[in-house]
């Protein structure tokens, strides 16, 4: 949930929230506040650095798109990729990676990582991830590091258009707020512990202005409701990965941290194919 506060404090809310108006509050929050994240984060995440989430789960380690050496030459979609820190990594792999965000302001922070130093080998484009614009089978793999999924109101769509664009055979692996985290409050300190709302709840959380106009929006789905997405929108569930929190990492990140970390999973990781029909 948002970290950012501005002038004007928002009223945090739940109801429901349509896919366009997610979409806009979404593409808004992060032109917004696209520097502050950048800056708090920025150096955790690294120019070109692949980590799957708060914990620290880095895909050089954890090789959840394949083996590292195998990534050469592979035509990959980042979805929701702020920054393209995890695109630039997987250039530097030797793979062809396209960095796609709903964020203007971050694909400008793309450019500005990049500087002098860019070899072309890296596309930026600003687009919405229900209605990717690349023709079907496009891609040989395509991932999404807390991107897109955990902001709109059909996810199915989303998959079904990730599903679209990947060849037969392909892999997507993304990552999201483990479900569970919803029945918490979202503190990273002792406050955080106690079970606070129903698991089962999927009402959306939203910060709205005084005039009701949504400014942020975060949808909820359980583990059941994820697993149920990604098999309707044609794909094959081979994994689900729950990093635990490593002794190493002792940052707070919003409502992550250490103390937490170790005691209830804070990041679920979906890896799935989309199999020939």
């Amino acid at each position: 949930m948002s970290q950012y506060a501005k002038d004007s404090e928002p009223e945090a809310t739940r109801r429901d929230a349509s896919d366009a108006e997610s979409s806009r509050a979404s593409r808004g929050w992060w032109d917004r506040n696209a520097d502050d994240y950048q800056r708090e984060h920025g150096a955790f995440l690294g120019d070109d650095r692949f980590v799957w989430g708060p914990e620290g789960l880095d895909e050089a380690d954890a090789a959840l798109l394949g083996p590292t050496a195998e990534l050469k030459g592979r035509r990959i979609l980042e979805i929701g990729a702020g920054a393209a820190q995890c695109s630039r990594w997987l250039a530097a792999q030797g793979a062809l990676p396209v960095a796609l965000d709903l964020s203007h302001r971050q694909l400008q922070h793309a450019l500005r990582i990049a500087g002098d130093d860019s070899d072309g080998t890296l596309d930026l484009v600003e687009a919405d991830a229900g209605a990717l614009p690349f023709r079907d089978g496009s891609f040989d793999l395509a991932c999404s590091a807390y991107g897109a999924l955990p902001f709109v109101a059909d996810p199915v769509q989303v998959l079904r258009e990730v599903r679209r664009v990947l060849r037969p055979g392909g892999r997507f692996v993304f990552s999201v707020t483990h479900p569970i985290r919803w029945a918490f409050p979202d503190e990273p300190g002792p406050e955080g512990l106690s079970v606070a709302a129903s698991y089962f709840d999927r009402t959306p959380y939203v910060e709205q202005d005084e005039n009701g106009r949504a400014e942020y929006v975060e949808h909820h789905r359980t583990v059941g409701d994820r697993v149920r997405d990604v098999v309707a929108a044609g794909f094959r569930l081979v994994d689900l990965v729950e990093p635990e929190w490593p002794d190493w990492n002792t940052q707070e990140w919003g409502g992550w941290s250490p103390l937490r970390g170790h005691l209830i999973p804070g990041t679920a990781i979906f890896v799935c194919t989309a199999d020939s029909a």
